[in-house]
């Protein structure tokens, strides 16, 4: 045998816990190899499978399962028949109430492991439906010669392949289950060796898809594209270029937005934004936001990362005032025409990389009486230890990385002398690995 090829003859290991990335963990026993690291993807802690080696490194090794010897009670049939290869959700074989759990334990984890703190309250996860659920993804595009078609997916395990779907049962059924006409049109297509990427996003009315395309498409491929998004109930943009390049090719004119009823606002949104991709979720966490921050009546509220708005104006019917900031211009010129189009004078918003120093922006230096942030997964230090905490009365931080998260708490608690009151998970990507969480910060006297 060559001296770097790996052997993939299937071996029994027995899985004692789980990685942040939903893969089982176990410790070699076999020979050369006794104690080493290994990761499993499909396996479950407490079960014995075998499992074939799909990688090699000095520090561990990685695998895959093969056949499910002892199986965990917590184990379930995964409903998607592209489950073991596709990436986009890896846990669906994990019943879904300890899927919640094992991020519950994951963000408390991270909180004392890398913050050293630990919250006075452990708040209840906060769920929403689990399938059908995600408006907004990208698939990629590649035509593989010797398949004799192309490929629409996510990427597979081994990500430098595109998984070959039909149907993705966690993205909203207007898509998810055409996933496979999607790949049926682009293989008609001139350009289908030119379409990298599809990009898809769902307001309340409306669904559009992005085709991203390196080269100038046909008339065929054009009307081809129209004929597709007319029957299937999709709007259709074309992007040549970079994000300012997207353009609509069919219908010439749509409408994309999405309602916060509890609040009587409405948000719209061009198609390469961001938006929170699980809708049900998206509203439970902004009244559970608004519920923990406790605005009271003539108070000014300072929200960070806003966005296009999606805190900033539900805040702004409860709270006296509300100032957003935001780093990309665009989102913050929505945002402005999303709060005029609500009748919502009692908002600001500014434009500020929050990830530089900010002596000079003029907002910084307002009086402030409580503070909500929704940083990207790099989290918000760099903006936390430029803030005048001191004037804050609490302070409401909703994370998508539990890691960045417990690294600013940590900053907050024992170098800020703020108490960590209460943290807990939401489920906005039921199936995946993904933890997004919500913590409370007050300044005890």
């Amino acid at each position: 045998m060559a001296r770097n090829r790996i052997d993939k003859t299937p071996f029994p290991i027995h899985i004692t816990g789980m990685s942040h990335d939903g893969r089982g963990v176990a410790r070699r026993e076999d020979g050369a190899h006794a104690g080493k690291a290994m990761f499993v993807s499909g396996a479950l802690p407490g079960e014995t499978v075998m499992v074939e080696q799909t990688k090699r490194s000095r520090q561990f090794d990685e695998g895959r399962t093969v056949e499910v010897l002892t199986a965990s009670a917590d184990r379930v049939e995964p409903r998607c028949p592209h489950f073991g290869v596709c990436s986009g959700c890896v846990l669906q074989h994990l019943d879904a109430g300890k899927q919640i759990g094992l991020k519950q334990q994951e963000l408390l984890d991270n909180l004392q492991r890398i913050g050293h703190v630990t919250p006075k309250e452990v708040l209840a996860p906060l769920g929403d439906a689990s399938w059908g659920y995600r408006r907004k993804g990208r698939f990629s595009v590649r035509h593989v010669l010797k398949k004799g078609k192309t490929l629409v997916g996510f990427r597979e395990l081994d990500p430098r392949f595109v998984a070959d779907i039909r149907e993705c049962h966690t993205v909203i059924p207007e898509i998810g289950m055409k996933v496979g006409l999607l790949a049926e049109l682009i293989d008609q297509l001139d350009a289908r060796n030119d379409i990298p990427q599809v990009e898809f996003i769902a307001g309340d009315d409306t669904v559009a898809l992005v085709f991203r395309h390196l080269n100038a498409l046909s008339e065929s491929d054009l009307e081809k594209l129209k004929a597709f998004g007319e029957r299937e109930g999709f709007a259709i943009h074309l992007q040549p270029g970079g994000v300012s390049t997207v353009h609509a090719l069919w219908p010439e004119s749509s409408k994309l937005a999405y309602k916060l009823t509890p609040w009587n606002v409405e948000l719209k949104f061009k198609p390469l934004d961001f938006i929170q991709v699980n809708r049900g979720l998206n509203e439970k966490m902004i009244a559970n936001a608004l519920d923990l921050l406790e605005p009271e009546p003539g108070e000014r509220i300072l929200d960070l990362f806003c966005g296009l708005g999606n805190f900033t104006l539900p805040l702004a019917r409860v709270a006296s005032e509300v100032v957003g900031v935001e780093g990309d211009a665009g989102l913050v010129q929505r945002a402005k025409e999303n709060a005029a189009r609500n009748a919502l004078d009692n908002v600001q918003f500014y434009t500020a990389d929050l990830a530089t120093p900010l002596q000079g922006q003029g907002w910084i230096k307002q009086k402030f009486d409580r503070l909500l942030l929704d940083p990207a997964r790099t989290g918000a230090d760099g903006v936390l230890k430029q803030l005048p905490l001191d004037g804050l009365k609490r302070i409401v931080y909703v994370s998508c990385h539990p890691g960045s998260l417990a690294r600013d708490a940590g900053w907050l608690v024992n170098e800020a002398g703020w108490t960590l009151m209460k943290a807990g998970v939401m489920d906005m990507f039921p199936h995946t690995a993904h933890v997004e969480s919500i913590a409370v910060f007050e300044k005890l006297k």
